[in-house]
Formats: structure tokens, sequence, C-alpha cells
């Protein structure tokens, strides 16, 4: 005779109900996310097609508050310097080309 296996009830929802953010919280992120890159956009506008020309495919690291920037043809070497700089702040990475992007999807 066989034994049918016990079918145990699967558990549906969050693991931690009592960590949900609440759509505010998320809206109010969202919106101070979206600010940011429209700063960093904005500093990358201004002062790329004056580095363009010497510093072509280089990564610019920009801090949005303040708009000062650190530029190195090594990404990790570009975040240092702006990490001994602001140690706590916020920093975009982007890349001066034509677009700012790194690469292609």
């Amino acid at each position: 005779m066989t034994q049918t296996p016990r079918k145990i009830p699967r558990r549906r929802g969050r693991l931690f109900p009592e960590f949900t953010i609440p759509p505010e919280e998320l809206a109010r992120r969202k919106a101070e996310k979206d600010a940011r890159c429209q700063r960093y956009r904005q500093v990358f506008s201004q002062v790329s097609p004056e580095l363009i020309g010497n510093h072509y495919n280089w990564f610019i690291v920009i801090e949005a508050n303040s708009g000062d920037y650190f530029i190195d043809p090594d990404e990790e070497v570009a975040v240092q310097k702006a990490r001994q700089k602001y140690s706590t702040g916020m920093v975009g990475i982007m890349r001066l080309n034509e677009t700012g992007t790194c690469g292609m999807i």
C-alpha cells in the first residue's frame, strides 16, 4: 500500500507584512529620484560639450546637490575621487559620449 504525501497548504502574501512600504512613500521616493536624475542630466549637458573632445568615453561621476563632477577613464577611480569629497552623498555615473550611456541594450 502506498501512502499519498500530505499536502501542506501554501501561504500566500508577503513574508513580513509589517514591512510594507505605503504607496505615498513609494511615490515620494520616485519623485526624489526623478528630480535627482534631472539634475544629473542638467550638469552633464552643461559640461559634456567641452569635455568630450579631450576625454571621450571617460566616466563622469556627478554629485547632484553641488553640481561637482569627477572624471577618469576608470570608473572605480572616478567613484573613489567623488567619495573622498562626498562620502555620504548620492552620485550619478555617466559616460562622456553623445548619449551619456555606458553601452547598448
